[in-house]
Protein backbone atom coordinates (compact mmCIF):
# COMPACT_ATOMS: atom_id res chain seq x y z
CA UNK A 1 0.00 0.00 0.00
CA UNK A 2 2.81 2.39 0.86
CA UNK A 3 4.55 1.80 -2.46
CA UNK A 4 1.33 2.30 -4.41
CA UNK A 5 0.63 5.55 -2.57
CA UNK A 6 4.17 6.82 -3.29
CA UNK A 7 3.75 5.90 -6.95
CA UNK A 8 0.47 7.77 -7.11
CA UNK A 9 2.03 10.82 -5.51
CA UNK A 10 4.96 10.67 -7.89
CA UNK A 11 2.60 10.42 -10.86
CA UNK A 12 0.63 13.44 -9.65
CA UNK A 13 3.77 15.52 -9.31
CA UNK A 14 4.84 14.54 -12.83
CA UNK A 15 1.46 15.62 -14.21
CA UNK A 16 1.74 18.95 -12.37
CA UNK A 17 5.22 19.52 -13.82
CA UNK A 18 3.93 18.84 -17.34
CA UNK A 19 1.01 21.24 -16.83
CA UNK A 20 3.30 23.97 -15.55
CA UNK A 21 5.68 23.42 -18.47
CA UNK A 22 2.82 23.61 -20.96
CA UNK A 23 1.54 26.80 -19.33
CA UNK A 24 5.00 28.37 -19.51
CA UNK A 25 5.31 27.39 -23.16
CA UNK A 26 1.95 29.00 -23.96
CA UNK A 27 2.97 32.21 -22.22
CA UNK A 28 6.29 32.26 -24.09
CA UNK A 29 4.55 31.68 -27.43
CA UNK A 30 2.03 34.45 -26.68
CA UNK A 31 4.82 36.88 -25.81
CA UNK A 32 6.69 36.02 -29.00
CA UNK A 33 3.52 36.48 -31.07
CA UNK A 34 2.84 39.88 -29.50
CA UNK A 35 6.45 40.90 -30.11
CA UNK A 36 6.13 39.96 -33.78
CA UNK A 37 2.95 42.04 -34.09
CA UNK A 38 4.68 45.07 -32.57
CA UNK A 39 7.73 44.69 -34.83
CA UNK A 40 5.53 44.26 -37.92
CA UNK A 41 3.55 47.38 -37.01
CA UNK A 42 6.71 49.43 -36.59
CA UNK A 43 8.07 48.24 -39.93
CA UNK A 44 4.91 48.77 -41.97
CA UNK A 45 3.54 52.01 -40.50
CA UNK A 46 6.10 54.25 -42.33
CA UNK A 47 5.32 52.48 -45.60
CA UNK A 48 1.62 53.14 -45.22
CA UNK A 49 2.16 56.76 -44.16
CA UNK A 50 4.69 57.69 -46.86
CA UNK A 51 2.40 57.93 -49.96
CA UNK A 52 0.24 60.61 -48.31
CA UNK A 53 3.13 63.06 -47.95
CA UNK A 54 5.89 61.97 -50.32
CA UNK A 55 5.62 63.77 -53.67
CA UNK A 56 8.84 63.45 -55.62
CA UNK A 57 12.61 63.71 -55.87
CA UNK A 58 14.96 66.49 -56.93
CA UNK A 59 16.82 65.41 -60.07
CA UNK A 60 18.60 68.71 -60.78
CA UNK A 61 19.52 71.61 -58.53
CA UNK A 62 21.61 74.72 -59.14
CA UNK A 63 21.54 77.58 -56.62
CA UNK A 64 18.25 76.33 -55.24
CA UNK A 65 17.07 76.22 -51.66
CA UNK A 66 14.52 74.59 -49.42
CA UNK A 67 12.91 76.84 -46.83
CA UNK A 68 15.44 75.48 -44.33
CA UNK A 69 18.59 74.83 -46.36
CA UNK A 70 20.31 74.06 -49.64
CA UNK A 71 18.48 71.85 -52.15
CA UNK A 72 20.48 68.98 -53.62
CA UNK A 73 20.00 66.17 -56.13
CA UNK A 74 18.37 63.13 -54.59
CA UNK A 75 16.50 65.05 -51.89
CA UNK A 76 12.90 63.97 -51.30
CA UNK A 77 10.05 66.45 -51.72
CA UNK A 78 7.16 66.25 -49.26
CA UNK A 79 3.86 68.08 -49.12
CA UNK A 80 4.48 71.50 -47.59
CA UNK A 81 8.08 71.82 -48.81
CA UNK A 82 9.00 75.16 -50.38
CA UNK A 83 11.67 75.55 -53.06
CA UNK A 84 13.22 78.79 -54.26
CA UNK A 85 15.94 79.68 -56.74
CA UNK A 86 18.44 82.46 -57.18
CA UNK A 87 18.39 84.72 -60.22
CA UNK A 88 20.48 82.33 -62.33
CA UNK A 89 19.50 79.13 -60.56
CA UNK A 90 17.05 76.33 -61.27
CA UNK A 91 15.66 73.14 -59.77
CA UNK A 92 13.87 70.19 -61.35
CA UNK A 93 11.59 67.75 -59.52
CA UNK A 94 10.38 64.36 -60.72
CA UNK A 95 6.92 63.62 -59.29
CA UNK A 96 5.41 60.42 -60.61
CA UNK A 97 4.16 60.99 -64.16
CA UNK A 98 5.18 64.67 -64.12
CA UNK A 99 8.29 66.83 -64.23
CA UNK A 100 8.40 70.28 -62.66
CA UNK A 101 11.09 72.87 -63.40
CA UNK A 102 11.41 76.02 -61.32
CA UNK A 103 13.32 78.71 -63.21
CA UNK A 104 15.57 81.41 -61.78
CA UNK A 105 14.27 83.90 -59.19
CA UNK A 106 11.19 81.77 -58.54
CA UNK A 107 9.48 80.17 -55.56
CA UNK A 108 6.91 77.37 -55.23
CA UNK A 109 5.36 75.31 -52.43
CA UNK A 110 4.41 71.68 -52.99
CA UNK A 111 1.19 69.98 -51.94
CA UNK A 112 -1.00 67.01 -52.83
CA UNK A 113 -4.59 66.92 -54.08
CA UNK A 114 -5.90 63.43 -53.40
CA UNK A 115 -3.40 61.44 -55.47
CA UNK A 116 -2.25 64.34 -57.66
CA UNK A 117 1.04 66.15 -56.96
CA UNK A 118 0.61 69.92 -57.01
CA UNK A 119 2.56 73.12 -56.48
CA UNK A 120 1.68 76.75 -55.79
CA UNK A 121 3.82 79.23 -57.73
CA UNK A 122 4.29 82.38 -55.65
CA UNK A 123 6.70 84.21 -57.94
CA UNK A 124 8.79 83.70 -61.06
CA UNK A 125 8.33 81.05 -63.75
CA UNK A 126 7.69 77.31 -63.72
CA UNK A 127 7.49 74.71 -66.49
CA UNK A 128 5.85 71.31 -66.16
CA UNK A 129 5.46 68.28 -68.40
CA UNK A 130 2.93 65.51 -67.82
CA UNK A 131 1.90 62.13 -69.19
CA UNK A 132 -1.79 62.34 -68.26
CA UNK A 133 -4.47 64.75 -67.07
CA UNK A 134 -4.09 63.82 -63.40
CA UNK A 135 -0.31 63.92 -63.24
CA UNK A 136 0.12 67.46 -61.91
CA UNK A 137 -1.68 70.71 -61.01
CA UNK A 138 -0.14 74.18 -60.72
CA UNK A 139 -1.78 76.87 -58.59
CA UNK A 140 -1.28 80.62 -58.91
CA UNK A 141 -3.45 82.56 -56.46
CA UNK A 142 -7.03 81.42 -57.21
CA UNK A 143 -6.19 79.88 -60.60
CA UNK A 144 -5.45 76.19 -61.18
CA UNK A 145 -3.60 75.12 -64.34
CA UNK A 146 -3.43 71.47 -65.34
CA UNK A 147 -3.31 69.32 -68.51
CA UNK A 148 -6.73 68.92 -70.08
CA UNK A 149 -6.08 65.50 -71.66
CA UNK A 150 -4.02 62.35 -71.24
CA UNK A 151 -1.70 63.37 -74.06
CA UNK A 152 1.88 64.35 -73.17
CA UNK A 153 1.61 68.03 -72.23
CA UNK A 154 4.09 70.84 -71.66
CA UNK A 155 3.02 74.10 -70.05
CA UNK A 156 4.70 77.16 -68.61
CA UNK A 157 3.37 79.75 -66.17
CA UNK A 158 4.90 83.12 -65.26
CA UNK A 159 3.64 85.24 -62.38
CA UNK A 160 3.52 88.92 -63.37
CA UNK A 161 1.79 90.17 -60.23
CA UNK A 162 -0.39 88.69 -57.46
CA UNK A 163 -3.39 88.75 -59.84
CA UNK A 164 -1.82 88.52 -63.27
CA UNK A 165 0.03 85.72 -65.04
CA UNK A 166 1.09 84.39 -68.43
CA UNK A 167 0.11 80.82 -69.33
CA UNK A 168 1.64 79.05 -72.34
CA UNK A 169 1.10 75.63 -73.85
CA UNK A 170 3.66 74.23 -76.29
CA UNK A 171 2.46 70.65 -76.34
CA UNK A 172 -1.05 69.40 -75.66
CA UNK A 173 -3.74 71.65 -74.22
CA UNK A 174 -4.07 73.16 -70.76
CA UNK A 175 -7.08 73.76 -68.57
CA UNK A 176 -7.23 76.91 -66.44
CA UNK A 177 -9.90 77.18 -63.76
CA UNK A 178 -10.90 79.80 -61.23
CA UNK A 179 -13.68 78.27 -59.15
CA UNK A 180 -16.39 77.23 -61.68
CA UNK A 181 -14.98 79.30 -64.55
CA UNK A 182 -12.99 76.77 -66.61
CA UNK A 183 -11.42 77.38 -70.02
CA UNK A 184 -8.98 75.61 -72.31
CA UNK A 185 -5.70 76.88 -73.70
CA UNK A 186 -4.99 75.05 -76.97
CA UNK A 187 -1.60 73.77 -78.01
CA UNK A 188 0.66 76.55 -79.26
CA UNK A 189 -1.28 79.37 -77.55
CA UNK A 190 -0.29 81.84 -74.85
CA UNK A 191 -2.58 84.02 -72.73
CA UNK A 192 -2.22 86.84 -70.27
CA UNK A 193 -4.68 86.09 -67.46
CA UNK A 194 -6.09 88.71 -65.10
CA UNK A 195 -7.68 87.28 -61.95
CA UNK A 196 -9.53 90.43 -60.88
CA UNK A 197 -11.78 91.46 -63.81
CA UNK A 198 -13.29 94.42 -61.94
CA UNK A 199 -9.86 96.07 -61.71
CA UNK A 200 -8.79 95.32 -65.29
CA UNK A 201 -9.28 97.03 -68.62
CA UNK A 202 -12.16 94.96 -70.10
CA UNK A 203 -11.04 95.64 -73.67
CA UNK A 204 -7.45 94.48 -73.23
CA UNK A 205 -4.76 95.29 -75.81
CA UNK A 206 -5.99 96.88 -79.02
CA UNK A 207 -7.05 94.33 -81.61
CA UNK A 208 -6.90 91.39 -79.23
CA UNK A 209 -9.99 89.57 -77.97
CA UNK A 210 -10.20 87.91 -74.62
CA UNK A 211 -11.24 84.50 -75.84
CA UNK A 212 -9.45 82.69 -78.60
CA UNK A 213 -7.99 85.01 -81.20
CA UNK A 214 -9.80 88.25 -81.96
CA UNK A 215 -13.09 87.28 -80.31
CA UNK A 216 -15.28 89.71 -78.34
CA UNK A 217 -14.18 90.68 -74.83
CA UNK A 218 -15.67 88.60 -72.05
CA UNK A 219 -17.93 90.20 -69.47
CA UNK A 220 -16.15 90.61 -66.14
CA UNK A 221 -19.46 90.60 -64.25
CA UNK A 222 -19.99 86.93 -65.12
CA UNK A 223 -16.41 85.69 -65.26
CA UNK A 224 -13.95 84.88 -62.52
CA UNK A 225 -11.08 86.03 -64.75
CA UNK A 226 -10.39 87.58 -68.12
CA UNK A 227 -7.68 86.64 -70.57
CA UNK A 228 -5.97 88.10 -73.62
CA UNK A 229 -4.28 86.10 -76.35
CA UNK A 230 -0.65 87.18 -76.56
CA UNK A 231 0.52 85.07 -79.50
CA UNK A 232 1.83 81.59 -80.11
CA UNK A 233 4.00 79.91 -77.52
CA UNK A 234 7.42 78.98 -78.81
CA UNK A 235 9.67 76.25 -77.52
CA UNK A 236 9.85 76.60 -73.76
CA UNK A 237 13.00 74.68 -72.84
CA UNK A 238 15.08 71.88 -74.25
CA UNK A 239 14.51 70.10 -70.93
CA UNK A 240 10.72 70.15 -71.22
CA UNK A 241 10.69 68.89 -74.79
CA UNK A 242 13.14 66.11 -73.92
CA UNK A 243 11.12 65.05 -70.89
CA UNK A 244 7.87 64.95 -72.83
CA UNK A 245 9.39 62.86 -75.61
CA UNK A 246 10.90 60.46 -73.08
CA UNK A 247 7.52 60.15 -71.27
CA UNK A 248 7.26 61.67 -67.79
CA UNK A 249 6.09 58.41 -66.22
CA UNK A 250 9.37 56.74 -67.07
CA UNK A 251 11.30 55.88 -63.85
Amino acid sequence: MTRLRVARLTGTKSIDRVAVANRNNCIAISKSFLALIVVFSLLTTPLWATPSSWLGTIVYADRARFATGQASVGATIFSGDRLSTEQSGGVQVRAGAARFLLHGASMATFSQEDTTPAATLALGTATFSTANSKAFALHVASAVIRPSSDRPTIGQVTVLSPKELIVKSTRGSLSIAVEDDVREIPEGAAYRVVLDPSAADPQGPRGVGTKGYGGPPRKPAKDKFIWYAVGAAGAITVWAVHEALESPDRP
